[in-house]
């Protein structure tokens, strides 16, 4: 048997856009994970379906493994050839005992290597608008821990701190809190310096308290504070709000569950996060192309036969290109047949692959599709629609009474999938999605699937369409339908309903 390798891989500091496309490259490719509790959860999505997890926990004394152990982990799992990725929260080496792993796997051999990853003494401050270094405020960075082995006293050399006069960022240190401020006074350090301490930074659960170091503790007894935090003292705390630029985007604050297929999530997740939200990709449906596409040969073998194609989906669009290419036929086979398309986002597929929509409703669902398209009709037209197994059945039956001749093939099925790293019965049961984005029917009853026994009348719903809407009312959740059913409406209906929420 080959020796594997293993990579430490630094997650960033929460916000998944903070992973590295090194990490993501070298993580897609993973065969066995070990990862810890301060992984962001949008990069715990970004893990292969294939790759096999460990998890080893680590958060503040409470390890699931001693280190020793993890260690042992990653070099029994090297040793038996495989591509194992320790992925750890900021950056391995800083404060993320990388140097401890690399020793074991060094003694036997196995070869690692090392993607650093954006640290949270950086991040975490710019996200909060503090420039950690300023021409105007001072010349150094000083990065120090917090934490302390049971029973040990801080080996922390506070007088040196003070006479640096530069920035300083304590990680793992909200337990230490006052003996950090006061080892900082008792040194000398001028009571009315600038200090903060950063909640959950770079995520949706970001807060800051800026005070000074002798009225920091108290601001922190009186406000409350989460871990994890890290506490800066320096002259650049007093920008923060000034260069408060995360605080400003609309969905700052919100953490947004997006569910429809991976494939088809980029677009959604992209403008959320543009708009500051915290997003969470969960596909709670798949779509994958039947095994039997006979019926639908038969169809392309007579293809010229056809007045009419309908396309209800944009998964439906390229499974059909895609058949239509297995059978050595191209758009030309197309010519002369008028096209139909349920909306949007399958208009752009067709249009990709160099066709025009001669339909569109006004309104992107079947049964608008169904009663616009049957308007068109003079009789007798025959009708192809390649669609979902389980598809709008109303669609065929307004066409067929409008006189059509319908041919409704199903061409894929939608399955439903769960997360085997995230717990979603329990995200929605503390509370911690501020909104859940559908973009169909479908995607809600693959979320309620997963999420069974879920309580979900404080679930907050926003919805591509009416269809949509109504599955997700028969659950109880607190439903929005956006104006209009496209993506860009939908991101604008979640900041309406932050805003609406923020004004009750």
């Amino acid at each position: 048997m080959s020796i594997g390798k293993v990579w430490l891989v630094g997650a960033g500091p929460g916000d998944a856009g903070l992973f590295t496309l090194k990490g993501l490259e070298v993580l897609n490719k993973a065969e066995v994970v070990v990862y810890d509790s301060l992984v962001g959860q949008g990069v715990l999505t970004k893990i292969p379906d294939s790759a096999r997890l460990i998890y080893v926990g680590k958060r503040a004394d409470k390890h699931t493994l001693p280190q020793e152990q993890i260690n042992q982990v990653l070099l029994k799992e090297a040793q038996k050839g495989y591509r194992v990725v320790r992925l750890k929260g900021g950056d391995p080496f800083l404060f993320g005992r990388g140097g401890e792993e690399l020793e074991l796997l060094t003694e036997h051999g196995i070869p690692y290597e090392i993607v650093p990853g954006v640290t949270s003494p950086l991040a975490v401050p710019a996200y909060n608008g503090i420039p950690v270094t300023h021409r105007d405020f001072c010349s150094s960075l000083h990065i120090i821990t917090g934490h302390r082995r049971a029973g040990k006293e801080y080996d922390i050399n506070f007088r040196a701190l003070v006479d640096t006069k530069g920035t300083l960022v304590f990680l793992m240190g909200v337990a230490a809190l006052h003996d950090i401020c006061q080892g900082l006074l008792d040194e000398g350090m001028d009571p009315e310096m600038p200090a903060a301490i950063l909640q959950k930074g770079t995520t949706a659960g970001q807060k800051k308290i800026v005070a000074t170091v002798s009225t920091l503790e108290a601001e922190v007894k009186r406000q409350g504070i989460q871990t994890p935090a890290i506490i800066v003292v320096g002259k650049v705390c007093a920008l923060a709000d000034e260069f408060n630029w995360y605080e400003k985007l609309p969905l700052m604050g919100w953490k947004v569950l997006v569910t429809r297929p991976k494939n088809r999530s980029s677009r959604t997740t992209e403008l959320l996060r543009e708009k500051g939200a915290e997003v969470l990709e969960l596909p709670s449906i798949r779509t994958q192309a039947l095994e039997d596409q006979r019926a639908l040969y038969q169809a392309l073998d007579h293809v010229s036969d056809y007045q009419w194609a309908v396309f209800t989906s944009p998964t439906g669009a390229e499974i059909f290109f895609d058949e239509l290419k297995h059978r050595r036929m191209d758009i030309r086979s197309l010519a002369g047949i008028r096209i139909a398309a349920i909306g949007e986002g399958t208009r752009k597929i067709l249009e990709d692959r160099g066709l025009l929509a001669d339909l569109m409703p006004e309104i992107y669902d079947g049964d608008c599709l169904g009663e616009t398209l049957a308007k068109e009709l003079k009789g007798g037209e025959r009708i192809l629609i390649p669609r979902a197994k389980k598809g709008n059945e109303n669609l065929a039956r307004l066409l067929k009474e409008a006189g059509g001749v319908v041919d409704d093939i199903p061409t894929y099925e939608t399955l439903y999938e769960s997360s085997s790293l995230i717990d979603m019965k329990k995200e929605i049961t503390d509370k911690n999605i501020d909104c859940v984005v559908f973009t169909s029917a479908s995607t809600v009853k693959g979320f309620a699937e997963s999420t069974r026994g879920a309580d979900y009348t404080g679930l907050t719903a926003a919805c591509i369409g009416k269809q949509t809407k109504a599955a997700a009312d028969k659950l109880g959740m607190e439903t929005y339908m956006a104006e209009k059913a496209t993506i860009e409406h939908l991101i604008r209906l979640v900041e309406e309903i932050k805003h609406k929420k923020e004004r009750e």
